[in-house]
């Protein structure tokens, strides 16, 4: 008999491995515990292998080195036999003893011209059979195979390079397919990564959770990136330690082969978050608003500060487990951390803008004065009320505007105070037409941040990963994907805004007084490899009084922002003012719309 169990959650710091699927700061899930995938029982010789660890250490057109780990598992004290196998010819062969009990083994493969795997924009997806066979005298005792793909990772600061090629990583956040494991299909993982492919995505952060199999396969065999996190979510207890050591070693035996996991990352914000009736939970309007949000960022900066185990003892030591056995990926200690003492470094940042850290107009200035902090952004967005049976229950209970708000924030995971600032519910008729204004700012926050960040790619912005590609639980709304793979309105937003060449330009202030004078600047953003030659992009700028037209043309660079122009106008006295750019380059087409009102 087999008993899996997991504890359940419990209010303080977490003493389970779980990740995101205990986070108490996100929507309700089930307990994960039990046994979510088939149980094999397999039949071996004297000698088995007890784990199989294969890194690509390094790759060019001329070599590539592979990086081979054995435990071998054995009933008594021989000789044994090791064979290694690469597209079933013989690579290697080592004779060996091997005592009772485990024995660890370590080689090096030397692949002359090998073809390498490339990301799905830069080039095919060649992987190669691996296979290692032990015999004892002259019989196959155990075997084991891994795909793998021959490819060379480096990283600079936060810009990351495959075989060479330096890569402006566009991304999101992958969710598990469903809180309870078990239950996801094949098929729907298959879809939810074509989802990301035909997203225009490069790259998805596997966020708080180890799936099955069949992600990092059709990662693989598609060309999509992935950053694996190691499921440390939150604030952890000190007695998880030896656990979370052991475990992070064993997810480098499960995924090491994987070409499309190019990174690993320790540790999800491990800091704690206020509890009720702290100022990050306080519903407040106008200028006591402005006043939590200054609060808000003050204390997560002290909060950031501060010494703690988890920051400065766990993560560091998970870290260095993680780099023990995988020299050749970069390994984040935590991830949401602001730079901190004593190297004022800090990680990825965790940013919400147009969310709970003010209005998306301050997106521009924020990145002008905080650089550092988005030199990698690893989350941002902002959730659409969902549509599940039970969340629309809460908000039907009672007469509109007051529904049953405790438990709709139970449910998702979202407070009403959270959305007061952009779409505070008393504003709207009804429930309906809320959820509506929900998924329109969903779709106004991810494409002011896509395409901001994409406007300073590499100055200092190495990529971006959008808070989530998919729903969790049917009462999540961070995903452009929800729980049944529906789509919802900001998954097309995503995608004009991921193309590989877009034009973007600076947005208007929401109201201006008439006479006022206007000016952005216009930016070309491109993904290709290759210069565009003969672009043309045209600007309209349409109000009450005149409409006026600007054309450039020029050269657009390869794999660059382009600075095409400043258009300059003055506000009428009154009514509305439209900037449109358009870019016509060849196949390529994009248009950016900024508005204002005179007030």
């Amino acid at each position: 008999a087999v008993e899996v169990h997991c504890p359940p959650a419990e209010p303080g710091s977490r003493r389970a491995i779980t990740g995101v699927l205990q986070d108490p700061s996100g929507p309700l899930t089930p307990n994960p515990g039990g046994i979510w995938q088939s149980v094999h029982l397999v039949d071996t010789g004297p000698v088995r292998i007890d784990a199989l660890r294969i890194l690509c250490q390094d790759a060019t057109v001329e070599r590539a080195h592979l990086k081979m780990y054995a435990r071998l598992d054995s009933d008594r004290s021989c000789a044994a036999d090791v064979q290694t196998l690469v597209d079933g010819t013989v690579v290697a062969e080592h004779r060996i003893s091997v005592a009772a009990g485990h024995n660890d083994m370590s080689w090096r493969i030397d692949l002359p011209r090998p073809s390498l795997w490339w990301p799905r924009d830069l080039g095919d997806q060649r992987l190669v059979d691996v296979d290692v066979i032990v015999s004892i005298d002259g019989h196959p005792s155990d075997t084991d195979h891994r795909r793998t793909g021959l490819r060379e990772v480096a990283w600079d600061d936060w810009t990351c390079s495959i075989n060479g090629e330096r890569m402006f990583l566009k991304g999101a956040n992958l969710m598990p397919v469903d809180a309870l494991l078990g239950r996801a299909s094949d098929e729907h993982m298959r879809q939810l990564m074509e989802d990301a492919v035909e997203l225009g995505l490069d790259m998805l952060r596997v966020h708080g959770h180890i799936p099955p199999t069949t992600i990092y396969d059709t990662a693989d065999e598609l060309g999509l990136l992935l950053m694996q996190d190691f499921p440390l979510q939150g604030v952890q207890r000190r007695q998880i330690r030896q656990a979370a050591i052991r475990q992070a070693q064993q997810m480098v035996d499960l995924l090491g082969h994987h070409p499309s996991v190019i990174s690993w990352w320790a540790h999800d914000e491990p800091v704690s978050k206020p509890s009720d009736g702290s100022v990050d939970q306080r519903q407040t309007l106008g200028l006591a608003g402005r006043a939590r949000e200054l609060a808000i960022r003050v204390q997560r900066a002290v909060r950031d500060q501060a010494p703690t185990w988890n920051r400065s003892v766990l993560d560091p030591l998970v870290r260095r487990a993680i780099e023990d056995v995988d020299p050749t990926r970069r390994c984040v200690p935590h991830s949401g951390v602001l730079p901190h003492l004593p190297l004022l470094d800090g990680t990825d940042a965790h940013l919400y803008i147009g969310w709970t850290d003010g209005p998306i107009s301050l997106l521009p200035r924020e990145s002008a004065r905080f650089p550092r902090l988005f030199r990698f952004v690893s989350e941002f967005g902002a959730p659409a009320a969902p549509r599940s049976p039970q969340t629309m229950a809460t908000l039907q209970e009672r007469h509109w505007p007051d529904a049953d708000w405790e438990r709709f924030a139970e449910l998702t995971g979202t407070e009403r105070w959270q959305y007061e600032q952009s779409t505070p519910p008393h504003l709207f008729l009804d429930d309906a037409a809320w959820i509506d204004a929900t998924e329109q700012h969903q779709i106004d926050v991810i494409t002011a941040w896509v395409t901001h960040l994409r406007r300073i790619a590499y100055r200092p912005t190495g990529g971006f990963c959008v808070r989530a590609l998919n729903d969790h639980t049917a009462d999540s709304g961070w995903g452009v994907v929800d729980l049944d793979g529906n789509r919802r309105p900001a998954f097309y937003a995503l995608r004009a805004a991921c193309q590989p060449v877009i034009v973007t330009i600076d947005a208007l202030p929401e109201t201006t007084l008439p006479g006022s004078q206007l000016s952005l600047a216009v930016h070309v953003s491109s993904d290709l490899r290759n210069d565009l030659e003969d672009a043309i992009v045209d600007v309209i700028i349409t109000n009450t009084d005149s409409t006026q037209t600007h054309r450039f043309a020029g050269t657009i660079d390869a794999n660059a922002t382009t600075y095409v122009g400043t258009i300059t106008t003055v506000a009428p006295q009154a009514g509305e003012t439209t900037i449109s750019a358009m870019l016509d380059a060849g196949t390529f087409r994009s248009t950016a719309i900024s508005r204002t009102t005179v007030d």
